[in-house]
């Protein structure tokens, strides 16, 4: 049998098999009583539903969300989007799956450049930094969670939701920041220090383990704006002589970059560095839910299928 083509080029009638993260799970029952299997598949490249319809019983405990599986199925149209119809699934088993290419970062949705790549251009964006306050700030928080903001998502949904997708997000940023700082005569130096650690509290807000990403604890109670802020407030405690001035431009980016209290900040921006970081923040989300949008859309035709999330359907041309 086959292999399946990546999920991001999963076709109707595509047949074959393939390995994966399972990160969805739920039995539910069909309207004539009995049981079927919904799942969401993850591969680097995209996700797709899929369906046990069939031999319910012995599948459902196979595997749980989670876990690495090897499935094999075919494609098939519902409700315009093409799902995985799956014939077997099991958990796999790493040892054995090796000798026929399973390999986990490739099970698990990821940015689309190299997170090598993207560190290097941020380490060559930190020693660009001119300000000495704000370059052993920023260059102590990214060292000590270097880690994490290699691999973490930039959210659990809505954008950049994959592996590496903070730093794609702080990257893309911290580029179109800089040259929106200069065309406006901005501080160069804060722009990117809010483009750094305007989101750094998702590193505590968010849970991210095997290519799923779940809320905290602290991120239900308390959320990424607040942790941000004592995260930094701590960090400049323990700066010898960092201007107190200086501290209160970070905690106001970091604390108004949602742009309005509609929509979480607790202030609204009050300076120019603070309304670009925004509008940067806004853009880059935006720009990555549209093209993820067309991406995803499954059908040949110019338009996608209508938005929810966007309120609108999306031109994709001559594709």
């Amino acid at each position: 049998m086959d292999r399946l083509p990546r999920l991001a080029d999963l076709a109707v009638d595509d047949a074959g098999w393939g390995f994966f993260l399972c990160t969805y799970k739920e039995v539910r029952a069909g309207r004539s009583g009995s049981e079927f299997v919904i799942l969401n598949l993850q591969d680097a490249s995209g996700q797709a539903t899929a369906k046990i319809m069939s031999d319910v019983a012995r599948f459902k405990s196979e595997f749980d969300a989670g876990d690495f599986v090897r499935a094999e199925g075919k494609g098939s149209l519902y409700n315009g989007q093409v799902q995985l119809v799956l014939s077997t699934l099991r958990r796999v088993n790493p040892d054995q799956d090796r000798l026929q290419g399973f390999r986990e970062d490739q099970c698990i949705l990821s940015a689309p450049r190299p997170i090598d790549e993207m560190w290097e251009e941020l380490q060559g964006q930190l020693r660009a930094v001119k300000n000495d306050h704000l370059r052993v700030l920023l260059n102590r928080i990214v060292t000590d969670n270097e880690a994490q903001l290699r691999i973490w998502p930039a959210a659990q949904n809505i954008h950049h939701a994959y592996r590496g997708g903070f730093l794609e997000h702080i990257t893309k940023m911290a580029e179109v920041g800089r040259l929106v700082a200069r065309a406006y005569g901005a501080d160069e130096d804060l722009v990117f220090t809010g483009v750094v650690l305007h989101d750094i509290g998702k590193l505590q807000e968010l849970a991210y383990e095997g290519g799923a990403g779940s809320y905290t604890r602290d991120g239900n109670l308390v959320g990424h704006i607040a942790l941000g802020l004592i995260l930094v407030r701590e960090a400049v405690n323990g700066i010898s002589g960092f201007p107190i001035e200086l501290r209160a431009q970070v905690e106001h980016l970091i604390a108004s970059h949602h742009g309005t209290r509609e929509y979480g900040s607790p202030v609204e921006p009050k300076t120019i560095e603070a309304f670009i970081l925004n509008a940067v923040d806004e853009l880059d989300a935006k720009i990555n839910q549209v093209r993820r949008a067309i991406n995803e859309d499954p059908s040949s035709d110019e338009f996608t299928a209508w938005s929810k999330r966007l309120g609108r359907v999306l031109y994709k041309g001559q594709l």
